[in-house]
């Protein structure tokens, strides 16, 4: 399970393939080895494969998932987990037969019903605040207690713990431990040690 590994999943956009591993490791170093690289830039899959290669203590998955075809080429890259922001039933079909654990992104009981009556019991509640935040979560626990959820969109670390107290999220994904000039900066010392506070989150 994913939602296992850590309470919080950074949500990595990586431009440079050079910074993948360094990244991967101030991360990992600070206790969050779940790494979600998002498939947003040119640079994605290589800097996954990376990662994969060369930080072994890192779980490493691949993040906005939109098809198919991205599905097999995270994996071929060494993908250990999947996320989408939503799912078509392609989509999802690609996500079951690749071996790997998946959170397909939902924002409605409705979604969250449909994936159910598929055996699907993890998901990704996307975009989490916009979409209704802890009062929304809260509320799909009584009816729906076999669905849990890692919330990403919006998250920060003051709103974190109220999601990760619910009973149906396991985890949430976020990017507050990866501040912009930091990241410019290759100061990875700051990520690990926002990272470190990040890890610190009670579930």
């Amino acid at each position: 399970s994913v939602l296992g590994l850590a309470p919080v999943i950074p949500v990595v956009v990586i431009q440079d393939v050079a910074d993948a591993v360094p990244l991967a490791r101030a991360l990992v170093d600070g206790g969050l080895p779940a790494i979600e690289v998002t498939l947003r830039t040119p640079a994605a899959l290589d800097a996954l494969a990376a990662i994969a290669a060369e930080v072994p203590d890192a779980v490493v998955g691949a993040g906005t998932l939109l098809t198919p075809e991205q599905t097999t080429a995270a994996c071929g890259a060494g993908a250990r987990f999947l996320v989408s922001p939503g799912w078509s039933p392609r989509l999802l079909a690609a996500m079951q037969d690749a071996g790997v654990p998946f959170l397909p992104g939902v924002s409605t009981a409705s979604e969250v019903v449909t994936l159910l009556e598929q055996g699907v019991t993890e998901m990704k509640f996307f975009p989490a605040e916009a979409a209704g935040g802890t009062p929304y979560l809260k509320s799909l626990a009584a009816p729906l207690p076999q669905a849990r959820f890692c919330p990403t969109g919006g998250i920060g670390a003051a709103s974190a713990p109220s999601y990760l107290a619910l009973p149906n999220v396991g985890c949430v994904g976020g990017t507050w431990m990866l501040p912009a000039d930091a990241l410019a900066a290759k100061d990875w010392g700051r990520v690990t040690e926002l990272a470190r506070e990040a890890a610190a989150l009670t579930r």
